[in-house]
């Protein structure tokens, strides 16, 4: 079946939706304006993706007509519908909205120039008009921004007139050459270990950002990946789909292998700075996956889950630490995960049990009091003599362990090489043990997902009252689906105090429990896959809500990207990076029924036509004189 689509005749260039138009338009506009006004242009004006072409504070702005414009030439085509072939009527609405948020960011260079409202608005000043009319004049400014943004709206609207594979090599490019410039710390940083210094010093300028030469190898590679190995990629794809229908189990094992031994290898050849990013990453993908199993799987808004990451913090800190205020008993960190886990459960009931009951709003706004109520109490006079209050506990000791030095019990060979030391708190070493607790996790929330735990928690999800209907205890699946993400975050929390060595109250603020829940519905609620993928576009490029990220230039506007993000995806792709199937159909529902109901109505138009044409069709068949059925 041939599923390119069928393009009707093109429309007049000006036959335009200028309603829409317009609107496409003081969007962007406005947009252009905000972004001017948070000082991000300024901000990451520092940061150098093609040196001395392009920076980071410019691309803030020039992203965003080249968007619009594609975005305003989007027209859904609804079942039955013949789409018109693109062509110039794009190009001009594209470079009609550029030109319209043009205007606009050319009026706030104007006002910069002749107004003072710096009072109300910090980012008001003379470095902002500066870097929009490249320190010119006011009218440099209002030709520069006027032209820049009606080019960039008008291949906004040429982008829909390209073929799906210069799109897709476009698209490549821009990504390949921009996400280098950004990971410019982590390529150094792994050059090092693989002795590439001489291919990144090729790359990229001294003073930061990549070479004019190194931006043009990089767009190279990355179109021919897109043309040549892009399909060996597919290919090699469909062979292990494959592969693993037949084989499950031998494909799956082998798979498994292979990532652990990358998980134990990878690390030793990576450098302080990755390690410590993944560690990160590792522990909010910890949180992540508990978080999941509460929303993502039983559906339980809980805004308040950064109280069990503090438990786990809190308890492991007073247990392993000498300098404890009130308990000392030092015990050692994989003693005292145990006791971890039984404060968690309890942690769990205490916090679960009383709002269980209730649904929706009210389990959210509860929820998030308790998560208040943990932290406000580690941190008051009547438990500072077991939590320090607000100086915290200290000397919190490193998951120290020693495994090895195992001989042959026949021959007497020793194998040193086996031995395993896991000492203080290196990044490389915490890795480890970050990992380990993810690969339970990923482990737990795999069997608990397909289990029948998993499918009473899916079925409280999708509708509580039909679930307690069948015949589901709903009280005592979501208390389970409590507890279980309870210890998951114990776990990180207990691997947080035993890496920074201290914990305070500031470190469980109730933002970690918003961008822990980011994580999960930009990743993909649900879905194990797409809850690892979000915490590593999230934590590992922005920063976590106390942890940097690759981009640091963003620590001061993460949560604005976050929010930013957290819109689109709702209004865009609400199931999303990568989906959960069940959850995509729960979300897609309507469309779904409504385009059944259409294909029905289709396949009825298209049987009755071809009865009109073929009056045999409706001849009874022989013996039967078409009173009886048939």
């Amino acid at each position: 079946m041939n599923d390119a689509p069928h393009f009707g005749p093109a429309r007049s260039a000006f036959d335009q939706d200028w309603r829409k138009v317009v609107r496409y338009g003081l969007v962007l506009g406005f947009t252009l304006v905000f972004i001017s006004l948070t000082g991000m242009p300024d901000g990451l004006n520092g940061r150098v993706i093609v040196e001395p072409w392009l920076s980071m504070g410019y691309l803030s702005l020039l992203w965003v007509p080249l968007a619009v414009g594609f975005a305003v030439t989007y027209e859904p085509v609804l079942e039955g519908m013949v789409q018109a072939k693109p062509g110039g009527r794009e190009l001009v609405a594209g470079a009609a909205v550029g030109l319209i948020g043009g205007l606009c960011l050319s009026l706030l260079v104007y006002l910069l120039d002749s107004r003072d409202l710096s009072d109300p608005l910090v980012n008001w000043n003379q470095a902002l008009l500066d870097l929009l009319t490249r320190n010119g004049s006011v009218a440099d400014g209002v030709v520069l921004w006027t032209v820049a943004a009606t080019a960039l709206g008008f291949l906004g609207g040429l982008m829909r007139l390209l073929p799906p594979i210069v799109l897709r090599v476009v698209r490549a490019v821009l990504v390949t050459v921009i996400g280098a410039a950004a990971v410019e710390s982590l390529i150094d940083d792994l050059s090092e270990e693989f002795k590439l210094e001489g291919v990144v010093k090729w790359l990229y300028h001294p003073l930061g950002g990549l070479e004019p030469k190194g931006a043009i190898a990089l767009a190279i590679v990355a179109a021919v990946f897109v043309l040549w190995l892009g399909g060996q990629v597919k290919k090699g794809t469909a062979v292990f789909n494959t592969a693993r229908e037949a084989r499950p189990i031998a494909v799956n094992s082998v798979s498994v292998v292979a990532v652990a031994f990358a998980a134990i290898v990878l690390p030793m050849f990576l450098g302080r700075l990755t390690n410590d990013l993944l560690v990160n990453v590792g522990l909010f993908v910890l949180l992540a996956l508990g978080l999941n199993i509460v929303v993502g799987l039983a559906g339980i808004l809980d805004l308040g889950y950064v109280a069990f990451y503090a438990v786990g913090g809190y308890t492991i800190a007073i247990l392993t630490s000498p300098t404890s205020p009130g308990l000392t008993p030092a015990y050692p960190f994989w003693l005292a995960i145990f006791i971890v886990v039984g404060m968690a459960t309890l942690a769990g009931l205490f916090i679960g049990a009383p709002v269980i009951r209730m649904r929706g709003d009210y389990l959210a706004i509860v929820t998030l009091g308790f998560g208040e109520i943990i932290r406000l109490t580690v941190r008051s006079d009547w438990a500072s003599g077991l939590t320090g209050g607000a100086q915290g506990v200290l000397s919190v000791p490193g998951p120290d362990l020693h495994i090895g030095g195992w001989t042959l019990p026949l021959v007497g060979w020793t194998f040193p090489k086996l031995e395993v030391d896991l000492m203080g708190t290196n990044p490389q070493h915490i890795l480890y043990v970050v990992m380990f607790f993810v690969a339970i996790a990923i482990y737990v929330s795999w069997r608990l997902e397909n289990s029948r735990i998993g499918r009473a928690w899916m079925a409280v999800r999708e509708d509580e009252s039909v679930a307690e209907a069948m015949g589901i205890n709903t009280v005592n699946a979501k208390l389970q689906a409590f507890v279980t993400g309870a210890i998951l975050a114990s776990f990180a929390g207990a691997v947080f105090a035993a890496k920074v060595g201290s914990v305070f109250e500031s470190s469980f603020k109730i933002l970690v429990s918003i961008v822990i829940l980011v994580i999960v519905i930009v990743g993909g609620m649900g879905r194990i896959a797409g809850v690892i993928a979000g915490a590593f576009v999230l934590v590992g490029i922005l920063g976590g809500p106390n942890q940097p990220g690759l981009m640091a230039e963003f620590s001061e506007y993460k949560l604005l990207i976050y929010g930013a993000l957290l819109v689109w995806m709702m209004l865009k792709r609400p199931e999303g990076l990568i989906p959960n199937v069940r959850r995509s159909r729960e979300l897609h529902l309507d469309e779904f029924l409504q385009d059944a109901w259409l294909r029905g109505e289709v396949d009825r138009d298209e049987a009755e036509a071809e009865a009109e044409v073929d009056p045999e069709a409706w001849a009874p068949p022989e013996g039967n004189d078409g009173l009886a059925p048939a």
